[in-house]
């Protein structure tokens, strides 16, 4: 029987278990990514660990998300990595570089090898070939210092495409398109590879838009084939001599199988409050505009801002819209330059934003009070864009140019015929910001520059043999990890502070909650379906870890969250009836009688029992054997030092 690009990989870096599905695995991971919000947090992780210098074959730091300096705490940080970069071995990627993703697919990606990134869009690398995953910062930190990367072996998805893309309708409608029908929730415990004749239509940024996107599904990655296209671009790049092809077998097996031919696709929006609230731009209508955003990691390539700039050539920005553009990496931004389409840019009255994420982590341009953007960002939930009341609209960068003209939405076909766009044979190559680390012999010498906002990881300890803790707060399905730990420019510059981050924990959700959290002393939440989907940010774990919560039960969770929590030492639970979920309030008092002999004997299921109400809860416990180690040791840093 025939293997899937997946497949192939994860058994080319098979560390430990079967890849039988639904089985724990453990894989070698060949590289690595963090970014300045999750970073800090990581390095400290890894310096913990007291490995002195990475194991992997590349590392890299970049600074693309906390670049809005409005007092000391980021450039601190952004100074802290470099020196922890330079002395454990890690390429650093300075400020105003790139976005990471970017970045990483022009510089570092290599088909065949595996990643993971403490960003939740690392699957973006999929697009060139590589298995990618968003991970929780300390699962970096491990991998890192030669540790493997635990993951469930997932069900295998194949999206066969046919057929051509018609003028104006690009790779973010064929997201959308498979948002629409997978939903926010369907790719959990799956890997989506794309295969089909309509692979060789799309490039490799294409290729990369839709893998980026694929976390919204809440699939473990996504994947395409490295073919010729593949090895074209990494020429071009100058990376010739790290291709190697990357296909499916023919008589490969997939668990589940979607069809979407291309030439069908039309120009299509993500609504508030969820990508997968999908409908055509047509069948939207022309609603009024106030804002457009171009960039971020889904479309800030070169292809997508050549894109931008024909149709914006020697035409002016309604009045009515303010429209900014922000290209992915410095490579992008000097091309942009160096050809003339900068200047049509600039000309038609668009913001030229610096290359980093800028306003898709709520990092400056947030909208206007109910204001209406278009962003071909990933996101679009609820205040993240930093405005409480603001409708995102997660658009194609067609789309959003169109608009940006009309100062409605408008279905870019309505253009007419495209002008072909022309890349470039050859790249600008300059990695000037790209600083590398210190040789081994020099290492003893870099000292590690630390500021006053730069706290030390949360201390974890054993799991009790028994918890007595009330339900501090109760919520529904698809809470985010933006719902948790916001982030935004007031609050990302305190990511390397957990306790003052504390303060802002579920702030949207209950003011209250860090108050009520340290009056209980210890504490449980409630949660809906698929708690926790979003970045991949390991705060929303770490921050209640330091607020004394000690389990979470929900009716599900989404993937990388779970793993998060269980590297914090806390214990997440499903319901084993979901109607349980309506049987529990915000404060009643739930009691674990027994929790540690129960995970530590392997037990399946556990009776909660809610002392307020005089019920009892079932719940599973689903855990692998190493989670289970984990858990009873108070998490992954206590399990890595015991396994040392």
């Amino acid at each position: 029987m025939g293997q899937t690009i997946a497949e192939k990989i994860i058994k080319a870096h098979l560390v430990s278990g079967e890849p039988v599905k639904g089985e724990d695995i453990g894989l070698r991971i060949d590289q690595t990514l963090t970014q300045d919000a999750t970073g800090t947090m990581a390095y400290l992780e890894f310096e913990a660990m007291g490995v002195p210098r990475v194991k992997t074959e590349r590392s890299v730091a970049y600074i693309d998300h906390n670049t809005l300096q409005t007092g000391f705490e980021n450039a601190d940080d952004h100074r802290f990595i470099g020196s922890v970069a330079k002395k454990h071995g890690i390429y650093f990627s300075r400020p105003g570089n790139g976005i990471c993703h970017q970045v990483h697919l022009e510089r570092f990606g290599i088909p065949g090898k595996t990643l993971i990134g403490s960003d939740s869009h690392t699957p973006t690398a999929g697009g060139i070939g590589m298995l990618a995953f968003g991970a929780g910062g300390l699962d970096v930190a491990v991998a890192m210092g030669g540790g493997e990367y635990h993951i469930t072996m997932p069900k295998m998805v194949r999206i066969n495409l046919t057929g051509k893309l018609r003028d104006y309708v690009s790779a973010k409608d064929v997201i959308l398109e498979v948002l629409r029908i997978m939903s926010v929730k369907g790719g959990v415990g799956k890997i989506i590879e794309y295969g089909g004749e309509g692979v060789k239509t799309l490039s490799v940024p294409e290729r990369a838009t839709i893998t980026n996107m694929g976390a919204e599904l809440g699939a473990s990655t996504s994947v395409f084939p490295a073919d010729e296209i593949t090895r074209e671009f990494m020429a071009a790049q100058d990376r010739e001599a790290d291709f190697t092809p990357v296909f499916a077998d023919e008589d490969a097996v997939y668990d589940e199988v979607i069809d979407i031919d291309l030439s069908t696709l039309k120009p299509a929006a993500a609504m508030p409050h969820m990508p997968d609230n999908v409908k055509s731009v047509e069948e939207i209508g022309k609603i009024k505009v106030d804002q457009v955003l171009i960039g971020s990691c889904t479309n800030s390539s070169l292809r997508d801002m050549f894109r931008v700039a024909a149709i914006l050539k020697g035409k002016t920005v309604n009045p009515d819209v303010s429209v900014g553009i922000a290209p992915g990496s410095k490579q992008v931004f000097n091309m942009l330059a160096e050809c003339g389409a900068l200047a049509d840019l600039i000309a038609s009255g668009a913001r030229i934003l610096e290359c980093a994420c800028g306003p898709c982590i709520g990092m400056g341009q947030s909208p206007n009070s109910g204001g209406i953007s278009l962003r071909t960002f990933n996101r679009n939930f609820e205040g993240r864009s930093g405005t409480a009341d603001g409708q995102i609209f997660l658009v194609s960068p067609e789309t959003a140019a169109a608009s940006a003209l009309t100062g409605v939405l408008t279905d870019p076909t309505e253009l007419g015929v495209a002008e072909p766009i022309e890349m470039p044979e050859h790249f600008l190559i300059n990695d000037n910001m790209i600083v590398p680390p210190a040789p081994v012999e020099e290492a003893d010498s870099v000292e590690i520059l630390r500021g006053p906002n730069i706290k030390p990881f949360p201390v974890t300890t054993e799991m009790p043999e028994s918890i007595k803790a009330p339900a501090v707060l109760k919520v529904e399905d698809n809470i985010t990890t933006d719902h948790i730990m916001p982030a935004g420019a007031k609050i990302l510059p305190y990511r390397s502070n957990i306790p003052h981050l504390s303060q802002f924990c579920f702030k949207q959700c209950d003011e209250n909650f860090a108050e009520n959290c340290k009056k209980a002393g210890q504490s449980v939440i409630i949660g809906g379906a698929n708690y926790g989907q979003g970045s991949s940010r390991e705060h929303a774990a770490l921050v209640p870890l330091y607020l004394g919560v000690k389990a979470v039960i929900t009716k599900s969770f989404a993937r990388i969250h779970v793993a998060n929590l269980i590297n914090a030492g806390i214990i997440p639970l499903t319901f084993v009836n979901e109607a349980d979920y309506d049987t529990v309030s915000r404060d009643d008092v739930l009691v674990f009688d027994g929790i540690r002999t129960a995970i530590a004997n392997g037990d399946t299921q556990f009776e909660v029992a809610n002392e307020t109400t005089g019920k009892k809860i079932a719940v599973n416990l689903d855990f692998s054997t190493r989670q289970r180690e984990m858990l009873l040791a108070g998490g992954l840093l206590n399990y890595t030092k015991l396994h040392n």
